[in-house]
Parts: structure tokens; sequence; C-alpha cells
């Protein structure tokens, strides 16, 4: 499975997109509050061209609620091709715990540590 690193007390770790022009690789960091599996600038999904879905309600740490827009994506992950909402947000890419569902984090709090997952 992949690893990652420590930087700047970030977890990070990449991910492969498989597009139809060919893969691209993205360092998302791992946001364990966010219980979805991704997270995009909206200037990444565009110029990536990911397919609109459908305007999703999510609530911030506020309590407000704000419409986000959601997209599909095929990504490489777990050793095969998997389709994933990609929510179209915020300034950086996010990782979250959909996608981490079944496998063991390992996340060494120093700089440049190896941050590695594990299938369970």
């Amino acid at each position: 499975m992949p690893y990652g690193r420590v930087e700047n007390r970030h977890a990070l770790i990449e991910v492969t997109f498989d597009l139809p022009d060919g893969n691209l690789s993205v360092e998302f960091v791992i946001d364990t509050g966010f219980t979805d599996s991704l997270c995009l600038p909206q200037t990444a999904v565009e110029a990536m061209n990911l397919p609109f879905q459908f305007d999703f309600p999510a609530t911030l740490a506020d309590g407000s609620v704000v419409m986000l827009p959601v997209h599909e994506a095929h990504i490489l992950w777990d050793n095969s091709t998997q389709r994933v909402h990609v929510l179209a947000t915020g300034n950086r890419p996010l990782i979250g715990t959909a996608l981490l569902d079944g496998f063991e984090l390992t996340i060494p709090f120093r700089e440049n540590a190896r941050v590695s997952l594990k299938k369970l």
C-alpha cells in the first residue's frame, strides 16, 4: 500500500487518478475528521475535467450548511481502479476516512517521518 510522509505536522499521501489522458498523482493531506473520500480545490477538479454528479449539503464545524459540488473520479487504490466521489472545495487536497476504511494508518508525528497504510 502507499507510503507518505509528515511535513509541517501534516500527514501526506499520494493518490493516483486514472484520467482519459493518463495517470496523474496528487499529494493529499490525511484528514481523519473528513468522512468522505476526497476533496480537491475547484480549479483542480476543472483541470482534470472530472464529471459533475450532484450537489451535497455539508455541515461545517460552525454548524452552518453549504452545498458542495460532488464530482466522480477513478483512482488507483488498493491494487485496483476505484470510482470515488470528489468534493470540489477548499484550498488543499484532502483524503478522508472513507478511503482509509479497512486499513491501519500509522503516522509518526515528526518531520519527514514515513506515513504508512496497511490492509487489515
